[in-house]
């Protein structure tokens, strides 16, 4: 006889949905036999790679049978010579996520709180339930984050605070100004993790000195990924940026060879690939520029972004045109999970898969009003 499993999960799993990751393309062509299929829906790079890396994986198959560096030594080190910070300020991670996990495990107990805001990454909530600790999620302000909000929500029992920035999946931005004033007003014994997984996507004229705040707020953790910008989600590395006795304590719950020896050769060579990174983020501006105007020309509604994506606002059920536009080869995501229930997001892509995106909503948004 069976025994019941269930019952001997803790109580915060038990009410835990797996994560809903964005449709594979390959299971869209198994389930509709489709080979054109354009996925617009995980804030991929739509560039692919650049040379750099692929060069860099290349060399890395001599390797193939030998563990990874368990401490990433020469990706910290390009990491550190970046920032002009110590190597010991880094945590590496398989993807940022792995990484805010680590930080959730590491600091906080069921007997915890934990404030993110209402619409933010999914994550957030996610490892606060795993753990059996109490998530406090903040009404949105314009759908993104109410910093005086989440400041009142700070109780005694308040151990860590979640910001994303630019927040997905609404695109929302905070002013490095915003951010400052809220940090300043956090107990220095609340870690604050600031999420900057789309960072370089921000105009650099906006983008927040957040490297340089690490030495007056030792409770400030930043997380950063190359899943974005650099265009390496397949290989899932992320890092975080702290006081060194954070890391520290980040690493000792890490475990060993969490990122692979391909992540590892691949994002030391993305971070000198500054060519690729240019045009990643040149192409990314051009063409949210072109669907904004689309959309704008439409009469859809949409929240303005700072990322790599746009969430537009439907008249009609945003269940059935998702569904719709799978027919017609585009995948883009449902964000009901998130508490957006008029709404889908889609990922900003090359000039074409764009061109597709928008003829094929138009299609799908005219046979619907003409049912």
């Amino acid at each position: 006889m069976s025994c019941d499993f269930f019952a001997l999960a803790n109580t915060g799993v038990k009410g835990l949905h797996p994560y809903q990751a964005g449709k594979p393309t390959d299971e869209l062509e198994r389930e509709l036999g489709l080979t054109n299929i354009v996925k617009l829906a995980s804030n991929e790079n739509p560039l692919g790679v650049g040379e750099l890396v692929k060069a860099a994986l290349e060399k890395e198959l001599a390797g193939i049978t030998r563990y990874p560096d368990a401490n990433g030594f020469y990706l910290k080190q390009a990491l550190a010579d970046k920032y002009d910070l110590a190597p010991a300020q880094f945590t590496l991670g398989n993807g940022s996520n792995d990484v805010l996990e680590l930080i959730a495990r590491s600091f906080v107990t069921p007997e915890h709180e934990v404030i993110f805001a209402q619409h933010a990454f999914v994550v957030y909530p996610l490892v606060t339930q795993a753990i059996g600790a109490t998530g406090v999620a903040v009404p949105a302000k314009d759908w993104g984050h109410d910093l005086p909000a989440m400041l009142a929500a700070i109780t005694a029992r308040t151990r860590l605070i979640f910001i994303a920035n630019p927040n997905n999946p609404t695109g929302t931005f905070l002013t490095a100004e915003a951010l400052y004033q809220f940090l300043s007003n956090v107990p220095k014994d609340v870690i604050v993790v600031l999420d900057e997984a789309y960072f370089e996507y921000v105009d650099k004229e906006l983008q927040a000195p957040s490297i340089t705040w690490l030495t007056e707020f030792s409770n400030l953790i930043i997380t950063r990924t190359f899943s974005k910008a650099y265009g390496l989600a397949g290989l899932r590395v992320g890092y975080s940026i702290s006081h060194p006795d954070i890391a520290d304590i980040l690493n000792r719950v890490r475990q060993p060879f969490n990122c692979n020896s391909f992540a590892l050769a691949a994002a030391e060579a993305a971070l000198s690939d500054h060519d690729f990174l240019t045009a990643s983020v040149a192409l990314n501006n051009q063409q949210r520029t072109v669907l904004e105007t689309f959309f704008n020309a439409q009469g859809i509604g949409y929240i303005p972004s700072k990322g790599n994506f746009i969430t537009m606002e439907l008249t009609q059920d945003p269940a059935v045109v998702y569904q719709a536009l799978l027919h017609k080869g585009v995948i883009v995501r449902p964000v009901a999970g998130y508490g957006l229930t008029k709404h889908l997001r889609v990922s900003i892509g090359t000039e074409l898969e764009n061109e597709t995106f928008m003829q094929a909503l138009l299609a799908v948004l005219a046979e619907l009003d003409a049912l």
